[in-house]
C-alpha cells in the first residue's frame, strides 16, 4: 500500500499554486505543451489525493523526486512507460486518443 504522510502546509499550497498555473496554462489554446501540461496537473492532483509525497511516488514508479518534480512542473515530456509505471503506482488507467484534426 501507499506510505501516507502530513505534508507542511507550506509545501502544499507552493503545489497548489504551481497547480494553479498549469490549469491556466491549460485554457489557452492547445500546443504540444498542453497535453503535457494536462498530464503533469493530474498527476499532482492524483499524488496530493493520496497523501503521497513527491519521494513517496518517486519510490513507487522506480525514479528520482526530482524526474516526478520535472514532470509536475511540466518541464520535459515523459516516456510513455514512465506514464505507465506512474499510472500504475497512482491506482490510474493511462488513456491515450489519437483524433482526426478538425478542419477550420
Amino acid at each position: 500500500m501507499h506510505s501516507i504522510r502530513a505534508m507542511p502546509e507550506r509545501t502544499e499550497e507552493a503545489i497548489r499554486k504551481r497547480l494553479e498555473r498549469l490549469r491556466e496554462r491549460l485554457g489557452a489554446e492547445p500546443d504540444e505543451g498542453w497535453l503535457f501540461a494536462r498530464i503533469a496537473a493530474e498527476v499532482a492532483e492524483r499524488r496530493l489525493a493520496l497523501g503521497l509525497s513527491q519521494s513517496d511516488l518517486a519510490r513507487l514508479v522506480g525514479t528520482t523526486q526530482s524526474a516526478i518534480a520535472r514532470l509536475e512542473r511540466g518541464g520535459r515530456p515523459p516516456r510513455i512507460d514512465t506514464l505507465l509505471r506512474i499510472a500504475d503506482a497512482l491506482d490510474c488507467e493511462l488513456l491515450v486518443q489519437l483524433r482526426p484534426r478538425t478542419e477550420a
